[in-house]
């Protein structure tokens, strides 16, 4: 599977710092930041590559557009880079596959989704019990909900019911807030990728799984196959 051409690092830094509309001198304190990622040549020149171009456009709509601080965008440009990986992961990982295919390794069983929910995602707590362990009121957890920070489940009666990764969401939402003194905005723009990052990362083990188990249902009906015609004819010499 070939490479995303977005993550091919090819502009140096004073093009980069044009194409951006920065300083090459912000370029190197987001690097040190971790706020970008940019690549090295042979000869350790900073190569900068489409992605990291499309980030240092969105630290500048965080900050100039949203008011973000830097605490903030430091937690979306990492949650960005953890999106990146994934998706990296996932690539090698369907890469890896396709070689073994290619391969006709000798077929050998393969584990198959377990088909259950996570744990995790399961909507248990009222928004009574929900606030009380986030040590928020209840009616911060619905103006959450609003702002879609959060996404609770619903029972049959429609009553509100948190699951235990949205107490962990909303435990990351008082931790931006008071400790790192993100305003609104940055949250919003945290928790999107946050919830992003969690599907993405559901989808990917989806298909990762539904890989393996066509794999796992080709190997064996190669393990089924009749034996061919050969064994008749030894059979009649």
């Amino acid at each position: 599977m070939p490479s995303d051409s977005r993550h091919r690092p090819v502009y140096v830094i004073s093009v980069a710092a044009e194409l951006v509309d920065m300083h090459p001198q912000t370029l190197r304190l987001y690097e040190r930041k971790g706020l970008i990622r940019p690549g090295r040549s042979s000869g350790k020149t900073r190569l900068y590559s489409e992605r990291d171009i499309e980030h240092l456009r969105e630290i500048r709509r965080l900050t100039q557009e949203l008011g973000v601080n830097l605490a903030g965008v430091e937690e979306v440009m990492r949650l960005q880079h953890e999106l990146d990986d994934i998706q990296g992961e996932f690539e090698a990982e369907i890469e890896r596959i396709e070689d073994e295919l290619r391969a006709q390794a000798q077929p050998r069983a393969l584990p198959g989704p377990d088909g259950r929910v996570d744990p995790k995602d399961r909507p248990v707590y009222v928004i009574s019990i929900a606030a009380e362990l986030v040590d928020m009121h209840p009616q911060t957890l619905r103006l959450y909900e609003r702002k879609q920070l959060i996404r609770p489940g619903r029972s049959s009666g429609k009553t509100r019911l948190y699951s235990e990764r949205d107490i962990e969401h909303l435990r990351e939402i008082r931790r931006l807030t008071q400790e790192l003194g993100v305003n609104l905005a940055g949250v919003e723009e945290i928790m999107r990728l946050r919830h992003q990052l969690d599907s993405t990362r559901a989808g990917l083990e989806s298909n990762v799984r539904r890989i393996q188990d066509d794999i796992t249902d080709r190997m064996t009906k190669w393990r089924t196959l009749p034996e061919g015609d050969g064994a008749g004819t030894d059979d009649d010499g």
